[in-house]
């Protein structure tokens, strides 16, 4: 019997990458999602996971649900035996969350709690965390390992995450049983090869590339790059850009690393190459065909000058590093959006 991974998120965009690699690594994913942040298709599942198993000539098990709500979870374990869970679910737009901080903390505070505790009732002591690079707060030195100080973070997304990791750490601590590996992402971007499924935000997108490929199919009239001032090559912002489907692929390294008995561990996911706003707009000018229309905009709160990982940890002892570069991570972004002009609501899965 194939291992069942609970995949709380799976209908979102990193999710639903996440469970192709895990029904392709032989896992058999269990996902529960509240739609906040996916496309709701036929008989309400996501569509993403309506594609894959198009895609896998598969099914995959789904379930509505919301972490806020413990008893419909505690349901859910009385009637699987996990094995691990990753953990997904969580609101994750910068902008808004320094606009609505507790809505922030409440939901992704209480829904982790919800699910640890869940986890621990039922003797479920395995997790791969999704955490993130803002974690970090405004870089003291880069690039940015994990001995890097944490918490000091610029808004009240990052500060969930932070707060997250501080309870999975204290749990792992405490409970000499639990395992867990918090992985802490760069930028994802791109998109399964098949261009079935992708990043589809649900409204005007909050990251950059999603709003890009936007304007290049016409969705959208022009880009606002938020600052040219920072001390960068362009004056523009620095990220570290990697592929979605090298992030799912760090997914299942950690997974695998839990079987080790591990503790509490903690790797970024990153390729180590950071890429300005405007070098980003070149790449997808190129990988698209057109021409992105832009504006400079004045800087948004919350965001910083520069950021990129040493990701050289997680090579080391998950045996995992980044594989694709800018041009194929663009390419793929836009073998996505072309394909689905719309997102998911009305584009074509074929």
């Amino acid at each position: 019997m194939a291992e069942k991974v609970l995949v709380t998120g799976g209908g979102g965009y990193i999710g639903s990458h996440c469970v192709v690699e895990l029904i392709e690594a032989g896992f058999q994913p269990v996902v529960v999602d509240n739609f906040s942040n996916s496309a709701r298709g036929e008989g309400d599942v996501p569509e993403s996971i309506r594609r894959i198993e198009k895609l896998l000539d598969t099914s995959i098990e789904f379930h509505e649900l919301d972490l806020l709500d413990q008893p419909g979870l505690e349901k859910l374990f009385k009637k699987h035996s996990f094995s691990a869970v990753m953990h997904f679910a969580g609101l994750k737009a910068v902008g808004e969350s320094v606009e609505k901080p507790l809505h922030y903390y409440r939901v992704n505070l209480t829904a982790s709690m919800n699910l640890l505790e869940v986890m621990q009732a039922h003797s479920v002591h395995n997790l791969v965390f999704s955490s993130s690079a803002t974690v970090y707060g405004d870089p003291q030195h880069l690039p940015i390992d994990e001995q890097h100080p944490v918490g000091g973070c610029t808004n009240p997304y990052g500060q969930s995450k932070y707060f997250i990791e501080e309870m999975i750490k204290d749990l792992c601590k405490a409970e000499k049983d639990w395992n867990a590996v918090l992985l802490r992402y760069f930028n994802p971007i791109g998109a399964h090869v098949s261009g079935l499924i992708g990043e589809d935000p649900q409204g005007i997108p909050n990251n950059l590339l999603p709003y890009v490929a936007q304007v290049a199919i016409g969705r959208r009239k022009f880009l606002s790059v938020y600052g040219n001032d920072y001390d960068t090559l362009d004056g523009t912002g620095v990220r570290d850009y990697i592929h979605v489907v090298d992030l799912a692929k760090g997914h299942i390294a950690a997974l695998k690393k839990l079987k080790d008995d591990c503790g509490c561990k903690v790797y970024n996911l990153g390729t180590g190459t950071g890429y300005s706003v405007l070098q980003m707009v070149k790449a997808m000018e190129k990988a698209s065909g057109k021409e992105i229309a832009y504006k400079i905009a004045p800087r948004r709160e919350g965001d910083i000058a520069s950021c990129y990982a040493d990701p050289r940890l997680a090579h080391k002892e998950l045996g995992w590093k980044a594989k694709f570069d800018l041009e194929t991570m663009c390419e793929d972004l836009w073998r996505w959006q072309s394909k689905n002009p719309s997102g998911f609501s009305n584009g074509t899965s074929s």
